[in-house]
């Protein structure tokens, strides 16, 4: 299951409450173009901003409506009580694996990482992958805790952040890290623009936030890739340049995305959790401008 384009979709907000309509549609295409998996309640998904109650809800809807279709399920909080009840609801949703993040207010150390991970892989049959985003959690991973957490039962695949992007430092890094993991975890690449590189230097996976609203674009790349055709992947990459600008100019991915969604009207407007604001109508229009020279509403 852990190989492949791995979609993570948004989970849109209308007037302060989840918009579970628009969220079921955005399933339900995803299931339609054929990922190779959905991640619910990732980063993109907004995790930590929701109740329990929404959590739960999310989680049941995205196995539901996913058309069988493995389904994996972001189980982050602050606390592992809090986590392990996340995990409980994944069980009995039915979801196929677990993603997890050290998730934090006060810094973490290694040791509480470790036992985090091990917490949960000693509570659940389900396999679960580690969850390495330090734009977000604020915390990074070295090569020797991914190796102490991939010994671990249950332990998967492993989400890092965006490669170098020359070929041969790429699979030297890449290389770096699959010595210090057992041969069954798989290594998935993240950060979009980082997609390519990853996956020629030999990454199993792309968990894949443009995936989420944009799947075919995705699976195009992810399937090159994953046939051998490296530069025409590399080329498809570089085309899609200008999209990766504006999720460094704009501060990151989520706030695109989210325009990009709201522009194709797959959610209403204002769809992130306050205080998260979206981009203000300037910044929309680029945007707009982007997809449309891109073709990206096809």
């Amino acid at each position: 299951m852990f190989t492949g384009l791995s979609a993570f979709p948004l989970t849109p907000l209308a007037n302060d409450e989840v918009d579970f309509p628009s969220f079921i549609r955005i399933i339900e295409r995803l299931a339609a173009s054929g990922t190779d998996s959905i991640t619910a309640l990732g980063s993109t998904g907004s995790y930590a901003y929701l109740t329990n109650a929404e959590r739960a809800k999310v989680t049941h809807l995205s196995v539901e409506h996913a058309g069988g279709i493995p389904v994996f399920i972001g189980v982050s909080a602050l606390r592992t009580s809090q986590v392990l009840t996340n995990v409980n609801e994944a069980q009995r949703a039915g979801a196929a694996a677990l993603l997890l993040a050290p998730m934090t207010y006060q810094p973490l150390t290694a040791d509480d990482v470790f036992g985090l991970y091990k917490a949960v892989s000693g509570n659940t049959d389900l396999p679960i992958i580690v969850y390495d985003n330090p734009n977000t959690t604020h915390f990074t991973f070295t090569r020797e805790l991914y190796g102490r957490i991939a010994h671990l039962p249950g332990i998967a695949s492993i989400r890092i952040p965006g490669v170098p992007t020359c070929p041969a430092q790429a699979r030297k890094h890449l290389q770096a890290i699959r010595a210090m993991v057992p041969s069954h975890v798989t290594i998935g690449v993240s950060g979009d623009a980082f997609a390519a590189p990853g996956l020629n230097a030999g990454c199993e996976a792309w968990y894949s936030v443009v995936g989420g609203t944009l799947p075919r674009l995705a699976l195009r790349m992810t399937r090159l890739a994953q046939e051998g055709h490296a530069d025409e992947a590399t080329a498809e990459s570089e085309r899609l340049a200008p999209l990766w600008s504006l999720f460094t100019e704009f501060g990151g991915s989520l706030r695109v995305i989210a325009a990009i969604a709201e522009h194709l009207s797959l959610v209403q407007n204002n769809s992130l959790p306050l205080p998260i604001q979206g981009l203000n109508p300037n910044q929309r229009t680029r945007v707009a401008e982007v997809v449309k020279a891109l073709g990206l509403a096809a």
